[in-house]
């Protein structure tokens, strides 16, 4: 279990995290989301960009599209979270139920599982 000076700790790294991502977010979805192909370019005139010029347009869009998506993710893991913690389950592994290690949860405050189990699930995902 952890202390109550080491839950307020990961408190203020998670919402530091969650400061930081919701920032990102942002920026991602003024730069990329919420312009036109064209604005984007910085094309304003009437005439149709070349081919090369669209391509890489289009695949700087679907890069920022799949950043904007893992950081939603991870918006959410970190949402979860700060939730267990209000409901006095931060830290405690969701599936063998004892405690994630201190230097896991610094190292990724939002982890839902300890090592061991975390490892399970991954070997899991690869086999299905």
């Amino acid at each position: 279990m952890l202390k109550k000076n080491d839950l307020a700790h990961f408190r203020k790294l998670l919402e530091v995290s969650r400061k930081k991502i919701v920032g990102d977010l942002t920026h991602l979805e003024k730069d990329t989301l919420n312009l036109s192909q064209r604005d984007a370019s910085g094309d304003l005139s009437g005439y149709s960009l070349h081919m090369a010029d669209m391509a890489t347009d289009n695949f700087d869009r679907e890069f920022n599209l799949g950043l904007a998506s893992s950081e939603q993710q991870i918006l959410n893991q970190v949402d979860e979270a700060l939730r267990r913690m209000d409901e006095g389950r931060f830290g405690i592994c969701e599936i063998c139920a004892k405690p994630i290690s201190q230097k896991r949860l610094v190292a990724v405050p939002y982890a839902r599982f300890c090592i061991k189990c975390q490892s399970e699930e991954e070997k899991k995902r690869r086999r299905a």
